[in-house]
């Protein structure tokens, strides 16, 4: 197997965070983190515009037994592409632990999604961030969906604020759920009142198949840590008038960072912020999550 060195500059997850403050709820579910390889077992995509630092299932696993959580959503990054393998591996040592995003290609066979299926994925993530992937004609993401949603699965989609309103009436249009990750990455320097952030807000107001991970305050924030102060309002905003579509996760492990890696322990001290009472909390770590991904 070839050998895979992550690209200079950019930094490796914290081997040693620390435990959060707050008593995190029985079943609580990290909703988005990720394994990488070991690239000398599950080796890269020769099409990904990023190598990162190898992350395999027991290390994340350990972080989240570390952090109190009892599950974890494992999404496939773009570093491997559409072979799942890694993402596979970790579901089927986790059990019912963990459920799976994957990356499928058009041409995808029924076989392979039942088999996919079968191991615990639940959705397909499409993403249109163009430094880390090269998006597909429209109509390819079309062929895909038509495929995944008779089996009940949803879509999870990746995009800048900027671009939101060339995606909009495509998104609109799935007929499946469809769950936005790291709040639609808004400029968090900008107020959240400001008509920046509003499009998000109509979004997930007008449709109410909508879903959204309030994550990815250690890549938004402009303040950074300890409190990323500037990412708390847009979150709790989003926590406070959509309460039964909201979801947590660490992003573990934090790849393409180049200023700062999260102690992810503060990560979960964050919710606290941005779910302030318990019945929030809840609902966005153990209710929402298990509703979505758990409910088959």
């Amino acid at each position: 197997m070839p050998r895979f060195e992550p690209d200079p500059g950019w930094l490796c997850f914290d081997p040693d965070p620390s435990e959060p403050s707050w008593p995190v709820p029985a079943g609580a579910v990290d909703a988005h983190c990720h394994v990488f390889g070991p690239g000398e077992t599950f080796p890269y995509a020769p099409e990904r515009k990023y190598t990162p630092c190898d992350a395999p299932k027991e290390t994340l696993f350990a972080v989240r037994d570390r952090l109190g959580f009892a599950r974890n959503v494992i999404v496939q990054a773009t570093c491997h592409g559409a072979d799942n393998s890694a993402m596979l591996d970790a579901l089927a040592a986790a059990g019912e632990r963990a459920r799976g995003v994957a990356t499928v290609s058009t041409g995808v066979g029924d076989a392979q999604l039942a088999e996919l299926d079968s191991a615990g994925v639940r959705a397909v993530r499409f993403n249109f961030v163009r430094r880390l992937a090269d998006p597909a004609p429209e109509q390819d993401y079309r062929r895909v969906v038509e495929r995944i949603a008779p089996l009940g699965w949803h879509v999870v989609v990746y995009f800048e604020a900027a671009d939101l309103a060339e995606r909009y009436d495509f998104l609109t249009s799935l007929p499946t759920p469809v769950v936005v990750d790291h709040l639609g990455r808004p400029d968090v320097s900008k107020s959240v009142d400001g008509p920046e952030f509003a499009p998000f807000l109509r979004l997930m107001s007008e449709n109410e198949q909508f879903v959204c991970k309030v994550t990815g305050a250690e890549r938004l924030s402009r303040l950074g840590p300890p409190g990323y102060d500037d990412f708390v309002p847009f979150a709790r905003r989003v926590v406070d008038a959509f309460p039964d579509r909201v979801l947590w996760g660490t992003d573990w492990p934090h790849p393409n960072l180049t200023t700062h890696m999260p102690d992810d322990g503060a990560l979960v001290d964050l919710v606290a912020r941005i779910a302030p009472d318990e019945a929030a909390r809840r609902r966005l770590l153990v209710d929402n999550p298990m509703r979505i991904y758990w409910s088959r």
